[in-house]
């Protein structure tokens, strides 16, 4: 079972990415300006996590659901995934409720 946390993981980024696509959110309504913020959502909460870690807050919790991969001293390959799906659930909800709205129906 040590990818049952990576594909629990890749499996929400995909539905994330099917309700991009249905109601249009980020990506499907700007792909480069969502790729842009994706990446610099990714890229602030790495440095985060790396400031934790050299701090000595944050620790890797060890479980049989991971796969054991280290991207750095404490690490672990999911949270960048993680770190991915939680600014595009991000960018998805501010897609949603940014989006027109009509008056309503009769």
């Amino acid at each position: 079972m040590p990818l049952f946390y990576l594909g629990a993981l890749l499996i929400s980024i995909g539905c994330m990415l099917l309700l991009d696509r249905r109601f249009a959110l980020f990506f499907w309504r700007d792909a480069r300006r969502a790729g842009i913020t994706l990446a610099a959502g990714v890229l602030f909460f790495l440095a985060w996590d790396l400031l934790g870690i050299g701090l000595d807050i944050f620790y890797r919790g060890e479980t049989e659901f991971m796969t054991g991969i280290l991207l750095a001293p404490e690490l672990p390959l999911e949270e960048l995934f993680f770190l991915v799906l939680l600014c595009y659930c991000a960018m998805n909800a501010f897609g949603w409720f940014s989006r027109p709205r009509g008056r309503g129906r009769a």
